[in-house]
This record gives structure tokens, sequence and C-alpha cells, in this order.
């Protein structure tokens, strides 16, 4: 199979654009926690570096999805932003969870919705093999707070879940400078800017015109990351979004027939092919072999990103 690689209009662009020197003191840094998330993007975009995200923190045999033990695990192994899932319970708190009901990642089963957080916490995680944990579901306010100065968490915030209650939440944890709020229109991306216009914001982008969308909306696209899907890396695109301050995303996730699962079969990795069609953000299940990969390729000591955590 062929894969992906820079687009002629990528390197013309990268030619043409000097790159923003990373501030010197960003290299010894070993988490993925910057004090400005936008300038860290910007940083990312101008210096050809691509981070990866892991999918519902990062669970694997012997860890849950969405539980903080398990973004502890994730990274201890690589440096990762993590995707986590936002719930509600019967009580009104926010928690992280991926689906509607228990039964697949509990030992407990019915609707989430249905339980108090003390009933939820009651309680154990399962991993991907059934095994019951002893890890519990955490909050959103828990998890929040554990993330201080060690990565940036992307909030997928699920049916029956309000945009200005995760937002309060965000706010009173004081942080907006490390989180993405994710969103899968660009309707709902303009109304979660005009709610909370400091929050970085991901949203699906098709083409050109989903930006005009946004910018028609007078919403800062600068606090814009473009979700470009999980078929096919799309390098006129990722270019375009480029000239516009606009950062690309791609996921190489899914199921069975997902880029991880083809890469994994075929013992040929190419995250680092894939990024190099202009992308900032590779979301995936296989965090460890996407950095690993990407590492290899960037030419520096170190996953290149690093170098524009401290940014400002």
């Amino acid at each position: 199979m062929k894969f992906p690689i820079l687009a002629a209009s990528l390197l013309a662009l990268i030619a043409c654009t000097p790159p923003t020197p990373p501030a010197s003191s960003a290299a010894n840094s070993s988490s993925l926690a910057p004090t400005d998330v936008g300038a860290f993007f910007d940083c990312l975009r101008e210096n050809g570096h691509t981070i990866v995200a892991a999918h519902r923190g990062g669970p694997a045999v012997g860890y849950a999805e969405n539980a903080i033990e398990t973004f502890e695990h994730t990274l201890s192994l690589s440096q990762a932003l993590l995707e986590i899932d936002i719930a509600r319970t019967k009580d009104d708190v926010l928690v992280l969870m991926h689906d509607d009901d228990l039964d697949r990642t509990t030992n407990g089963t019915g609707p989430v919705d249905q339980l108090t957080l003390a009933q939820l916490q009651d309680l154990h995680l399962e991993d991907e093999t059934g095994a019951a944990l002893a890890a519990r579901p955490p909050t959103l306010r828990e998890a929040l707070d554990w993330a201080a100065g060690k990565t940036i968490l992307e909030l997928d915030v699920k049916r029956g879940v309000s945009y200005e209650d995760v937002i309060a939440e965000v706010r009173a944890a004081h942080a907006e400078e490390r989180v993405i709020f994710i969103t899968y229109s660009v309707a709902a991306a303009i109304r979660v800017h005009r709610l909370a216009p400091e929050l970085m914001i991901s949203t699906s982008i098709e083409s050109e015109a989903d930006l005009d969308e946004l910018e028609g909306a007078h919403v800062d696209v600068t606090r814009i990351l473009a979700w470009t899907g999980i078929e096919e890396p799309n390098s006129a695109l990722n270019v375009a979004l480029a000239r516009r301050g606009v950062e690309a995303m791609f996921g190489t996730l899914g199921g069975r027939d997902s880029w991880d699962n083809r890469f994994a079969r075929e013992g040929r990795e190419q995250y680092a092919a894939f990024a190099e069609t202009g992308l900032q953000l590779i979301s995936t299940d296989r965090v460890v072999a996407a950095v690993r990969d990407l590492d290899a390729a960037d030419g520096v000591d170190g996953i290149g990103a690093m170098q524009c955590v401290s940014v400002r």
C-alpha cells in the first residue's frame, strides 16, 4: 500500500515561511503542559512538529479507558495529550465515561445517568478483556486537577451533558489553557466559541468553506483546531489550513480496519509519513508506536513537539 507523503505545495509553504524559534527552556520540559495552549499549537505548525493524543486516555490490558490510573500509565510511556469522555450522573455530577450504559466498561449495568456519583464510584472499571480493576470512574474535576502540569485534555462531551456545565467546570478548575473542547460541527464550534472564546476548540473541517463560515460568525479561527477525519490525510487541505493559521488534526484510530490496526498488521509504522502531510496532531489508539515513529523521524533529541511547550 502506498501511503500519503508530503505534498509539493506543503514543501513550498514551509520554504517560504521561516520557522519561529522555540523558547530554549522548552526542550527541557518532560510533559506536554504548555502555559499558552494557543501559542503551543502555533509553534507546532510553524516548526513542523506533530503530537499525539491518546484515545480515551490510552487503555490497555490492566488499564481501563477514562481512568486516572490509565492516564498515569500512558504518560509514563510517552508524551501525549489525553482524549477523555464526559457524562453526567443522576445527581448532576460530570464524570468520565464514554458509553451511555455502564455494561461495557464497568462491573455495573444500566444507564450512567440513573446512578448517583456515590453509586457510580462503588463500581469498578474494567479493562478491554473484561477484567475488573481497582480503578473507579473519576469526576471531570478530578481529571482536570490531576492533569495540571502534566498534559492537555481533549474534552469529548457526550449526550445529555451541556456545554455550559463543562465550561463552568473548566473555569472553576482554572484549566482554560490546558484543555481542547471537542465539537463535531461548525455550528457547535460557533456556539462554544460564543460561550467561551478563550478555549481552544476542535471541530470537523472538510474545506476552507467551513473556515469561512466560522469567520463569518466572528469566530477567532486561531482558537480552532481542524479535525480532518480518519480516512486519508488531505495535504491540500492541511496546507490551506496552515496558511490561515489553523492546525490540522487526524485520527488513525477506529475499528478493525483503522490505520492503527493496518500499521500493526503490516509491521510498518507510517505516523511520521502522515505527519508530513501537514498534521499537528494525530489521535491514536497506539500512542507508544506513534510517538516512537515521530521521534525517529524528527531529527531532534526527543520528540520535537516538546520544544514548543514553553512558547508564549
